[in-house]
Order: C-alpha cells, then sequence, then structure tokens
C-alpha cells in the first residue's frame, strides 16, 4: 500500500527517470515483484517512463519440466504417497494433475513445507512418502535442513530444486532478447547474497539491482539501473539492504552445500542448463525418489514429453511474450481451467495478470 510520504517519493523517482528520456527494457527474475508490478499498476507507470519490465524464469513452480510432473503421477500411480505444495498440485501433466488424481482416489497431499512431508511420514510408517522439492536458492535450504536430520526411512523428496544466477547467463547466451539490466530476486538473494551474480555485470555488461518487494523498491531498483546506464556503469547494487547481506546467509548456504551439488538441468522453456540443479550427494541415496523408486519411473525412460498444445509458458519465461500476447491467455486457459503452469502458480505472470487485468488476446 502507498502511503502519502511513499506517493511523494514516487512521484519524485519517475519524474527523475522521465528527465533522461530512456527507452530501456529489463527483466526480474521473481513472482513478487511481478505481482507488486502489476498490482500496483507499476508496468503502465513505468512504460510512460520508457522503461519496460518483463518476468524472466523466476516462477519457480513454472520452470518445473513436464518430465517433473509425470514422475510425480506416476509416483502417486504407484502408490506413493505424493506431498507438494498447492500450487504445484494443481499443475496439468499430460492428461492429468496430482489434483485430479487425488479426486480419483490417488493419495496426494497438499503441504505447506517439508517438514509436513517428513511428519507423515513418521506417522504412517507403511506408506512411502515422497515430498516434491521445488523451488530456488530460497527453500533448497529447508530441504537441506530437514534430510540433516535424517527423517525416516520411508521419506524420499523428488528433487526439482534450481539456482538462479547460471539460468540468467543461459538467458543472456541464448541471445533472444536485448536486456538493459536486470532486476535480481530479493528472497533468492537473502541466501545467496551479492556476489554470485557479478559475473553478469563483468562478463556481459549488464547492469543489475537487487529488490525488495514493495511498490517503492521496485521503482527504487529502476531508478538505480537507469543511473548505472546514465553513467556507464554495469555493477551488482544493493536496493533491499535490509535483508541482503553481500554474502547471503553462510548457515543455509552451508546446509545447501552439504546436501546438494551442483548439477545440469532442464528448465521448462530452456533447453539443458549447466550447473543450475541441486542434484543430491550420494550419502543421501536413501531419500532420493528417483533412485529409490527407479523401478517404477522406468516407463518414462526415453519418454518425450511437450509443453501443452499452443501453451506459451515456455517464450513467456524466456521474456519474449508478455501474457496477453498468448491466444490461450484468458480464454481457454484460466486459473480455474489452466492450460500451462504460468496461469496456476500464484508467482506465475499469466495469474498474475489475470487477477488484476482479466483481459484475454485481443481486447482493450
Amino acid at each position: 500500500m502507498f502511503y502519502l510520504k511513499d506517493k511523494q517519493l514516487a512521484k519524485e523517482i519517475v519524474s527523475k527517470i522521465k528527465e533522461f528520456d530512456v527507452n530501456l527494457k529489463f527483466m526480474h527474475v521473481c513472482g513478487t515483484h511481478q505481482d507488486t508490478l502489476v498490482k500496483h499498476g507499476l508496468d503502465v507507470l513505468l512504460k510512460e517512463c520508457g522503461v519496460e519490465i518483463g518476468q524472466g524464469p523466476g516462477c519457480p513452480v513454472c520452470v518445473t519440466t513436464p518430465k517433473e510432473i509425470e514422475e510425480m503421477l506416476l509416483l502417486a500411480k504407484k502408490g506413493k504417497t505424493v506431498t507438494s505444495f498447492g500450487d504445484m498440485i494443481n499443475v496439468p501433466g499430460e492428461t492429468q494433475s496430482l489434483q485430479s488424481m487425488r479426486t480419483e482416489g490417488y493419495d496426494v497431499r497438499t503441504v505447506y513445507g517439508v517438514e509436513d512431508a517428513v511428519s507423515i511420514a513418521e506417522k504412517n510408517k507403511d506408506l512411502d512418502v515422497v515430498f516434491m522439492a521445488v523451488g530456488f536458492e530460497t527453500t533448497a535450504p529447508s530441504t537441506a535442513a530437514v534430510l540433516l536430520k535424517n527423517p525416516p526411512e520411508n521419506f524420499s523428496i523428488l528433487c526439482c530444486h534450481r539456482t538462479v544466477p547460471f539460468a540468467l547467463k543461459a538467458l543472456l547466451d541464448m541471445g533472444e532478447v536485448k536486456l538493459d539490466g536486470l532486476i535480481e530476486p530479493g528472497h533468492v538473494s537473502t541466501i545467496i547474497g551479492t556476489r554470485p551474480y557479478e559475473f553478469i555485470s563483468r562478463d556481459y555488461h549488464v547492469p543489475q539491482v537487487i529488490a525488495g518487494f514493495e511498490p517503492l523498491d521496485l521503482l527504487m531498483s529502476v531508478w538505480m539501473l537507469v543511473k548505472q546506464i546514465q553513467h556507464g556503469k554495469a555493477i551488482v547494487e544493493n536496493e533491499y539492504i535490509r535483508a541482503v547481506h553481500p554474502d547471503g546467509n553462510v548457515k543455509a548456504k552451508k546446509a545447501i552445500d552439504k546436501v546438494f551439488e551442483s548439477g545440469d538441468i532442464k528448465w521448462r522453456g530452456f533447453p539443458i542448463i549447466p550447473k543450475t540443479g541441486l542434484i543430491l550427494r550420494s550419502k543421501f541415496d536413501v531419500y532420493d525418489a528417483r533412485k529409490k523408486f527407479e523401478d517404477d519411473l522406468k516407463e518414462l525412460e526415453g519418454k518425450e514429453l511437450k509443453e501443452p498444445e499452443g501453451c506459451k509458458c515456455g517464450e513467456l519465461l524466456r521474456g519474449l511474450l508478455s501474457p496477453k500476447e498468448c491466444p490461450l491467455f484468458g480464454n481457454k486457459c484460466k486459473p480455474d481451467s489452466p492450460i500451462g503452469p504460468c496461469m496456476v502458480s500464484i508467482e506465475g505472470s499469466c495469474n498474475i495478470e489475470y487477477r488484476y487485468t482479466r483481459k484475454p488476446f485481443g481486447q482493450i
């Protein structure tokens, strides 16, 4: 919410940006940033200032691949108790979702965190409980902390954790969209700090600002990027100093390093991106659902899994389109009947756009 003093400061920031008469394209990598932009009309306001801001691959549910979803669906069919966050359970697979499987009687449970899944396993020793571990560096420490406490052996995770910095490198290397600056995610940065982004500014000469989630945070981050560009700089600046330290959360990073190693992984809409997957270390194989239930998952080996017909989530995640440029948006694809994950997740650009504007393709 904007208070009077915030409105005055916002007007001052906007006025200063307009003075430079810019034509710039920025990208952020965070669903909460997108929510703030659209909810408060900042996307429209900034376009009037010559600044366009698109959402990149910052929604963890959205970047989870069709194969990972089919793995969970198959484990449910094989009699496992599968658990995950509510958004993930509603993402459509090839023919159905975990939610639709639950209505058919399969044991699919919504949890608020990995600890809830462990509790289910502790209370039901006769069940094989699988947690779909989705998210970036923000949620990975919770998964790591649970595994370091030696949970029951009837508990396992299907690891879908990913890391952000090298995904941005892949995006820039693809060269599909020219970006003048990056607004980096606040939640992720509280864990990893500012330093992991430095190679992007150094090697690609792209200005970056780590931003908080209030409207003024985003306006301020845009102003900081504009100033960098005007002065010919490309560095990592930290607008979110009240929460982000240059070294991040050291304890959380140590927990991640103890449990995971980096590996190559595919993202929805992207090819395999090197060094962006968090892979369980071999000492935690007993909790690795892919190894524990390898025989159950064999039927997915070599199977080609495609995006739903007409779905543009891949292009949205690469910053090539806006939600309203997808012909399915608001027509066939709505939150109560989603085609792709960007309409399911509350961090997805389509879901956010629909909640605050609800205008489908072709409507003004």
